[in-house]
């Protein structure tokens, strides 16, 4: 019997973070008013949902190189989703509460991507 533990995606810490992040992103979004929706809101939905898209994205990938590459898309598409939650909260859109949630989730990838990108670096061959 193989004793071999295979990873999921839903093993994976930065994935664990995001996924839920990006929905918690598109309730707040939801309830805005068209205008808002039309210029902040889809883009701040479309970033925070390209982390967790572009982990999976990645994890299904079968080289390093791949892999790796999506991991990366998912960190810019990190520093993207700081950008509009900065925005959003300077136009009134979101609460000081709902802003340091978002802020405080988002803080947290940084560490996590880099520690996947390293761990497939050293795990896999090519």
């Amino acid at each position: 019997m193989d004793d071999k533990k295979y990873l999921k995606l839903n093993d994976i810490d930065s994935y664990k973070i995001a996924f839920p992040l990006s929905n918690h992103v598109w309730d707040i979004v939801i309830k805005w008013d068209y205008f808002a929706k039309k210029t902040i809101g889809s883009q701040f939905v479309n970033s925070t949902d390209s982390i967790s898209a572009n982990i999976a994205e990645g994890f299904g990938r079968y080289g390093k190189k791949d892999k790796i590459r999506f991991y990366r898309i998912a960190f810019g598409s990190m520093y993207e989703s700081l950008d509009w939650n900065e925005k959003a909260s300077k136009r009134g859109l979101i609460s000081k509460k709902e802003y340091n949630h978002i802020f405080s989730e988002l803080n947290k990838l940084p560490k996590e991507i880099h520690s996947l990108i390293k761990y497939t670096n050293e795990k896999l061959k090519e």
